[in-house]
């Protein structure tokens, strides 16, 4: 977090990391992933002392898109992360499942 933070903007990092931890993300990706998105907040609100155009015209705050756009590669998500889900969600035969078995069983 940069020096300087509000105390919202901490907890909300921390929450973001926590998160992309859960999901099965590197504790490395997990912090980039949580920097990135509080300081665009941070851009958002004219907290921060620069901003990217881009921070600024996206019509949704990444909170709001909620992961709109994540996994949107060439491949989508990998078949670990799919399995993840499916495991969250307590699919049954989630083990003998290929990756597109695993993808329309998530629903994705």
């Amino acid at each position: 977090m940069p020096a300087g933070s509000s105390k919202k903007r901490e907890r909300q990092y921390e929450h973001i990391k926590e998160q992309a931890e859960e999901r099965g993300t590197s504790e490395k990706r997990a912090k980039e992933i949580a920097a990135r998105t509080v300081n665009k907040e941070r851009a958002r609100s004219g907290e921060a002392k620069s901003s990217s155009r881009t921070s600024l015209r996206d019509p949704k705050s990444a909170s709001q898109r909620g992961g709109e756009r994540s996994h949107r590669g060439a491949q989508g998500p990998t078949k670990d992360q799919l399995y993840e889900e499916a495991k969250k969600k307590n699919v049954e035969g989630r083990s003998t499942m290929n990756k597109d078995e695993l993808r329309k069983a998530v629903g994705r």
